[in-house]
């Protein structure tokens, strides 16, 4: 999949790829994925498009905030073929005329009390300014069908707050696996999956470590292999 990305600007990174693996990991339990699938804060669309090209009978919708993107979402998803609806503005704002059976996201999760890049582009797609994690819960709880299926990945430090706010949006918790940098040190990302309204009893997956030593891990590197993604810098 080739993919092109703001030259200065936020790209991609490996929390995407982890999350779409771990995606495709929890889907694999259904035998008929399709419907409605909207990614939040779609970025240049990497995360949308990949779980796309795996399941051919979901219909693809986008929602970015950043005009950059929104172009950039367009290119990306017309040279990898893959039909999008493209939601211009915030997620917060807009008005959605249907509901989806599955949403996901990488969303910008750094507390907006930290220092922050300069750059407009990078400041918004890092930080929870424009997305609070309540807001963001509370409207994904909204749009989603009955039985629909979220997946994101979030700050592990705010794991207590995700689990507060999930379970009082009726978004229940089936799946969590956390990433840890080397096997040594504390996990870093949290990695979730909640179905509205369901009953079914939590599944901690096996840990995700990235390094080993110096050099990423056997089950990191398949994770990159069975994305298979090329990054192509552009100006824009």
């Amino acid at each position: 999949m080739v993919l092109y990305q703001p030259n200065n600007g936020y790209c991609y990174n490996s929390d995407t790829h982890f999350l779409y693996n771990f995606i495709m990991e929890n889907l694999k339990k259904f035998k008929n994925i399709k419907g409605e699938l909207l990614d939040i804060g779609s970025g240049s669309g990497i995360l949308g498009l990949l779980i796309s090209r795996d399941n051919n009978k979901l219909n693809l919708n986008q929602c970015e905030i950043q005009k950059s993107f929104q172009t950039l979402s367009s290119i990306n998803s017309k040279c990898n073929n893959i039909n999008t609806n493209m939601y211009k503005g915030s997620f917060l704002e807009l008005n959605f005329e249907k509901q989806f059976d599955i949403c996901v996201s990488n969303p910008p999760f750094y507390h907006s009390n930290v220092i922050k890049s300069e750059n407009e582009n990078i400041k918004i797609a890092r930080y929870n300014d424009s997305l609070p994690l309540n807001l963001f819960i509370k409207n994904v709880s909204r749009i989603l069908k009955n039985g629909g299926k979220f997946f994101f990945c979030y700050d592990v430090k705010q794991l207590n707050e995700i689990i507060k706010l999930l379970s009082e949006y009726r978004l229940n918790i089936e799946s969590l696996q956390f990433v840890h940098p080397n096997k040594d040190k504390d996990a870093t990302l949290v990695l979730v999956y909640a179905r509205k309204n369901s009953k079914s009893l939590l599944k901690v997956l096996d840990p995700l470590i990235v390094f080993d030593k110096n050099d990423f891990t056997k089950k990191v590197q398949s994770i990159y292999k069975n994305s298979s993604t090329h990054s192509i810098k552009v100006e824009i």
